[in-house]
């Protein structure tokens, strides 16, 4: 068995075995430990949730951040939570997908329109299995409605912007560090404007973050694991 995998992969293109191989090696054992912990991370959070024991971890989080509030930073983080809004990063999917359809990339389309709908749809079967409610503790100046665990901002700004991400680094890797940098602190301060705002609480920030990568992960080893099978039948 071992002499026929080597058969099968010198039978492959040069190319193939120089970067696709050791690519896809090293994003599925990094992907499945980082969702493997993530996974893990989500558990052990839902289960305070579920016991009704992270309330004054949260709490002290939330009421050190209201002391940060004032009227110029209210507006910049009313502009910038937009951003993780989940209906707009659905629509700028749905955008970005017909371009790479144009473009002639329909696996690259397919992964994006995945990843952006199987994040919402989580999101929401989470948000109704958990039916947490979100916190009260100073007067809110954005309206939000619905439950509050796991964060739908955090959750589906990391896998759309993650999504993004990753398929800018794989066409202009020349940006690979400044692309991901940029995903980083673009997802971070999302998911901060939301403390920031008093609209959830941090486990909720925390959890979405977990739940969003285990998927994206998911999504990122689909593509990767097509595009090679893909090469292997040409």
């Amino acid at each position: 068995m071992r002499q026929n995998l080597k058969k099968f992969i010198f039978s492959l293109p040069k190319w193939v075995r120089q970067h696709l191989l050791p690519l896809l090696l090293t994003i599925r054992v990094g992907g499945l430990i980082l969702a493997a912990f993530c996974l893990w991370g989500f558990a052990e959070i839902a289960e305070e949730i579920l016991e009704q024991e992270s309330y004054v971890f949260d709490e002290q989080i939330l009421l050190a951040i209201a002391k940060w509030h004032n009227p110029v930073a209210d507006r910049i983080v009313v502009g910038l939570t937009y951003l993780g809004q989940p209906t707009f990063l659905v629509i700028l999917c749905s955008i970005l997908g017909l371009l790479l359809l144009f473009k002639g990339k329909r696996s690259e389309a397919t992964t994006l329109a995945i990843a952006a709908f199987g994040a919402a749809g989580l999101n929401l079967l989470l948000k109704n299995f958990f039916s947490r409610d979100r916190p009260q503790l100073w007067e809110r100046i954005v309206d939000v409605n619905f439950y509050s665990f796991p964060s739908g901002h955090a959750m589906i700004s990391m896998v759309i912007y993650g999504a993004i991400a990753y398929l800018l680094a794989i066409n202009f890797p020349k940006w690979r560090v400044a692309i991901v940098s940029a995903a980083v602190i673009l997802i971070l301060a999302i998911g901060f404007t939301r403390l920031y705002l008093g609209v959830h609480w941090p486990t909720d920030i925390i959890a979405g973050y977990a739940a969003g990568i285990v998927w994206l992960v998911a999504c990122i080893l689909s593509l990767e694991l097509f595009k090679a099978r893909r090469e292997v039948n040409r």
